[in-house]
């Protein structure tokens, strides 16, 4: 399966959800997305139904970690991920994004800059 992205702009987020395998060029063209983004919007990635991540699409997750995205994990495969390069991520894409999402539980979200 290629890589899917759909990105739905939501309560002054823009949410990208990815689906499939986040890979070589698919994983740098959502880089070029988001760097294109309105930097006052919070970001949010889902990555409930990525299946496979390289070393590539690692290395743009901590991009936009850098950036200040938060992650949204509700599978093992995707939490496990979330956990290993530390992420901030919730289960679930709430709503209210202006909650604070955090793999640590200190209630801490990094901000765009």
């Amino acid at each position: 399966m290629m890589l899917r992205v759909e990105t739905q702009q939501l309560d002054g987020a823009l949410i990208c959800r990815l689906e499939g395998r986040f890979t070589g060029e698919g994983a740098e063209e959502v880089r070029r997305l988001v760097t294109h983004c309105d930097s006052e919007l919070e970001f949010v990635v889902d990555l409930t139904d990525v299946m496979f991540i390289d070393a590539i699409g690692e290395e743009v997750l901590l991009f936009v970690k850098r950036l200040g995205a938060q992650f949204v994990a509700e599978t093992s495969y995707s939490r496990d991920v979330c956990e290993r390069l530390e992420l901030p991520f919730s289960g679930k894409c709430t709503s209210n994004l202006q909650e604070p999402v955090s793999s640590d539980g200190n209630g801490h979200r990094p901000r765009r800059r």
